[in-house]
C-alpha cells in the first residue's frame, strides 16, 4: 500500500507545478520538473507524454495523456506503470489550510506490475538498494489525506512471483475508491476478469489508516462471481494477511470460485457440493496461511451439516480436521447413482438388466488429506439406508478410511471398517460385522429381493476392484458367515414342494417357516459360493451347495432335505432341488435324476452287503464241513473251545513228543 501512496504523493506535485503553469511556466517544463521530482523520490522514470493540461477552477488539477513509470532495473517485464491518461485534482481552499485534500483521480487503461524478485526483493520498494529517497517516515509519508473520489477504468493488474513460479493477472479493472476520513472508514468497489472468469468485489475499511500500515482492523468484504457470493464481515489485516471474523459464502457448483483460484474444479458427486455449496460461521485465517471454522453450517446439494474445521495448508497437501453433525444426509448418488440407475437396490431392483458401468469418479478423494468425524441421524448410501451414524472417516493421498464406530441399521447394528481407494484407480474393501438385521429391508435395498423375512447376523471381509459397480461386482473377492433365527421364506411352500414332488409351490400365497438358516461362504472373481448351508424348518432339515454369481446376477444352488416328515406325520422322501437362472427369475427345478441316482447307489449297496453276507455264510459253512473231514481222517479231536487249527498243532505235537520218547528209551538201551 506504501507505494501508492508515495506515488500519489509525487504525483500531487504534478497538481503544485501546474498552478504555476498557468501563470508563467509551459507545460513541457511542468512534465520534465515533475519526472525529475519523481524519480528523486522512488529511483524510476516518470515519462509524459503529449501535453500537460492545469485546471484552476472549479478545483486545482492536472490531466495528461499517456503516463509510464519504469520498473526496477532487475526485472524484465516491461514498466511497471503505464495508462492511457492520468488526470488528479486538489481542494484548493483546503491545500491552502495545510490539508490534502484529494477532490478525484482517474487513470484510463493502467497497466500496473508488481514483482517480487528470486532474492526478495520487490518493485513496489522504493529507496535503498532500490534507488530513490524514498524511506520510512519521509515528509509527507504520514501526511493525512481524504479522496473524494478515485476511478480506474479497463485497468490491468498483474503480480509476479519469480521465486514461487506464480504469476497472476487480474483484467478489465473498472474500479472507485472513497476515502472521506484518513482515520475514518474508506470504500472501495471494482470489477474484474480473472482467469477468465469476471468478478465483482466491494470493500469497506472501518479504520483507513491503521489498514495502510497493513494492522488488524475491520472490514467488510463482498464479492461475486457467477452465482458464488462471499461476504466476510469481522477483522483483517495483509502485513501479515490475517482475518477473523463471520463468513457466509454460497458458492454454487464451485466453477466461478475455482476459476478464480486458477485451479481446477473438483468433480464432486451429487450430495457432496455437485450442484450447491454453502457455507457459513466464523473464520480465522492465520499468518500461516491456516484456516479455522467454528460454528460452521455447510450445505452440500440437499445435505445440511453443522461442524468445526481446521484446514492447514503447510506440506505437500492440505490437511481437512473436522466434527461433523447431520441430521437425513443422503450420499446415494455419490455411492454409485440414483433411481433405476443403482440396478440391485430398490430402486432397480431384481428386475434390471445389471449393475451400472457409469465410471465412479472419486477424484475429490485426491483434492486434500483429512480426518473427519461424523454424526449423522440417517445416512442413505443409495445401496443401503442407516439409522444413527457415528463414523470417522480418515483420508490419506485418495484413500478413504471408514470406522464404523456406530451405525444403526435394519434394526439391527453394522460395526468394522469400509476403505474406498482411489489410487491409481477404484478399489473398495472392508471387514464388516452386521448384528441383528431384518433380512427383508436390507435384501430389499441391497438386490431387491423381499421374499426373506427374519433377523440374522452377517460377518464379511471383502474386496473389488474397478471403476464401475459392475466391475467392481465381477471382481469381488472375500469370505463371511451368515446365520438366521425365525422367519420365512415367502413365494415358495418348499416342504410342499418336496412332499409332492411338485414345483408348482411356487408364487403369492406360498411360503416356507423356517427356525435357523446357517452357512459359511467364499467369494472369489465375483462368485460367492457356499458348501455347508444348513436349513431347519418345522417339516424339512436341508442343507445346501452351490454358488451365486454376484457380477452376472446369477443363481445355481442345490437344496438337498436330509429329514422330511409329511404335515400328517406320515413320512416323506428326500428329494434334492435345484434353484438355478437370473435373479430377476429364478427357476425352481426337483432333482428327480440326482433321487433315482441315489436309489440305484443305495441298491447297489445293499446287493453288494447282501452278496457279503451270503459269502461269509458259505466260508462258514466250508470251514465247519473241514472240521469234520480232519477230525474223522487224522482222528483229531477238538477240545472245548479249541479251533481245528489249534487242535491239529496239538495232535501233531503229541505225536513228535510220543516218537522222541520213544527213541531216546532206545538210545538208553532201554527198549529192543
Amino acid at each position: 500500500m506504501r507505494w501508492l501512496i508515495r506515488s500519489v504523493l509525487a504525483l500531487s506535485l504534478l497538481v503544485f507545478l501546474a498552478v504555476a503553469a498557468v501563470f508563467m511556466i509551459p507545460s513541457e517544463r511542468i512534465a520534465a520538473l515533475a519526472a525529475e521530482r519523481f524519480a528523486e523520490i522512488t529511483g524510476r522514470r516518470l515519462v509524459i507524454e503529449g501535453a500537460v493540461r492545469p485546471s484552476f477552477f472549479p478545483t486545482l488539477g492536472v490531466q495528461t495523456g499517456p503516463v509510464s513509470v519504469s520498473n526496477a532495473d532487475w526485472s524484465g517485464e516491461g514498466d511497471m506503470l503505464r495508462a492511457e491518461g492520468l488526470s488528479i485534482s486538489l481542494d484548493m481552499a483546503a491545500l491552502m489550510a495545510g490539508e490534502v485534500k484529494i477532490t478525484g483521480i482517474r487513470a484510463q487503461a493502467p497497466q500496473v506490475i508488481l514483482e517480487r524478485a528470486r532474492d526478495g526483493r520487490e518493485n513496489w520498494v522504493f529507496g535503498g538498494r532500490n534507488d530513490g529517497s524514498a524511506e520510512a517516515g519521509m515528509a509527507g509519508e504520514g501526511t493525512p489525506f481524504t479522496l473524494d473520489m478515485a476511478e480506474v477504468s479497463d485497468g490491468r493488474f498483474t503480480y509476479i512471483d519469480h521465486g514461487a513460479g506464480h504469476r497472476v493477472t487480474v483484467s478489465a479493472v473498472n474500479g472507485q475508491a472513497r476515502i472521506p476520513a484518513f482515520l475514518g472508514t474508506a470504500d472501495f468497489t471494482f470489477d474484474a476478469i480473472l482467469n477468465g472468469q469476471p468478478f465483482e468485489a466491494a470493500l469497506k475499511i472501518a479504520e483507513f489508516a491503521p489498514f495502510l500500515q497493513g494492522r488488524l482492523g475491520g472490514v467488510d468484504l463482498a464479492l461475486t462471481a457467477g452465482s458464488a457470493d462471499v461476504r466476510f464481515a469481522g477483522r483483517a489485516g495483509w502485513k501479515p494477511l490475517t482475518a477473523e471474523g463471520e463468513l457466509a459464502a454460497t458458492l454454487a457448483d464451485l466453477s466461478a470460485i475455482t476459476r478464480l483460484a486458477g485451479v481446477a474444479r473438483p468433480t464432486l458427486p451429487q450430495g457432496l457440493g455437485a450442484g450447491r455449496v454453502e457455507a457459513s460461521g466464523r473464520v480465522t485465517l492465520t499468518d500461516k496461511l491456516s484456516v479455522h471454522l467454528r460454528g460452521g453450517a455447510l450445505r452440500l446439494d440437499d445435505n445440511r451439516l453443522t461442524l468445526d474445521a481446521d484446514l492447514t495448508t503447510a506440506g505437500d497437501r492440505p490437511k481437512l480436521s473436522a466434527q461433523v453433525s447431520a441430521g437425513a444426509l443422503s450420499l446415494a448418488v455419490a455411492m454409485g447413482g440414483q433411481g433405476g440407475d443403482i440396478g440391485g437396490g430398490a430402486r432397480g431392483g431384481t428386475q434390471a438388466a445389471g449393475w451400472p458401468t457409469s465410471t465412479i469418479d472419486v477424484s475429490a478423494l485426491g483434492v486434500m488429506d483429512a480426518s473427519i468425524a461424523l454424526t449423522a441421524d440417517s445416512l442413505d448410501l443409495g445401496v443401503a439406508k442407516f439409522g444413527t451414524t457415528r463414523v470417522v472417516t480418515t483420508i490419506d493421498r485418495s484413500r478413504a478410511v471408514f470406522d464404523l464406530r456406530q451405525i444403526a441399521a435394519y434394526q439391527g447394528t453394522v460395526s468394522g471398517q469400509f476403505v474406498v481407494n482411489g489410487r491409481g484407480g477404484l478399489s473398495v474393501g472392508g471387514d464388516l460385522v452386521l448384528a441383528g438385521l431384518a433380512m427383508q429391508p436390507l435384501l430389499i435395498d441391497l438386490g431387491g429381493y423381499d421374499r426373506l423375512i427374519g433377523n440374522g447376523d452377517l460377518r464379511l471381509k471383502f474386496l473389488g476392484v474397478g471403476n464401475s459397480i459392475d466391475a467392481i461386482m465381477r471382481s469381488f473377492s472375500g469370505s463371511g458367515s451368515v446365520s438366521l433365527g425365525k422367519g420365512e421364506l415367502r413365494g415358495l411352500d418348499l416342504a410342499g414342494m418336496l412332499r409332492t414332488l411338485d414345483t408348482g409351490y411356487v408364487g403369492a400365497g406360498q411360503k416356507t417357516i423356517f427356525e435357523t438358516v446357517s452357512a459359511s461362504f467364499v467369494i472369489d472373481k465375483g462368485v460367492l459360493t457356499n458348501n455347508d448351508m444348513v436349513f431347519k424348518a418345522p417339516y424339512v432339515t436341508a442343507s445346501g451347495n452351490g454358488a451365486v454369481n454376484l457380477g452376472a446376477r446369477t443363481l445355481d444352488y442345490r437344496l438337498r432335505p436330509v429329514a422330511l416328515a409329511a404335515v400328517d406325520g406320515s413320512g416323506g422322501v428326500m428329494v434334492p432341488l435345484l434353484i438355478t437362472g437370473t435373479w430377476a427369475n429364478p427357476k425352481f427345478r426337483l432333482d428327480l435324476e440326482a433321487l433315482a441316482r441315489e436309489r440305484f447307489e443305495e441298491q447297489a449297496k445293499e446287493l453288494e452287503a447282501r452278496a457279503k453276507a451270503e459269502a461269509a455264510a458259505a466260508e462258514a459253512r466250508a470251514r465247519v464241513e473241514l472240521a469234520r473231514k480232519a477230525e474223522q481222517e487224522l482222528g483229531i479231536v477238538r477240545q472245548n473251545g479249541e479251533s481245528l487249527e489249534d487242535a491239529a498243532r496239538r495232535r501233531a505235537q503229541e505225536a513228535i513228543d510220543a516218537e522222541a520218547g520213544r527213541l531216546l528209551e532206545r538210545l538208553l538201551g532201554g527198549g529192543n
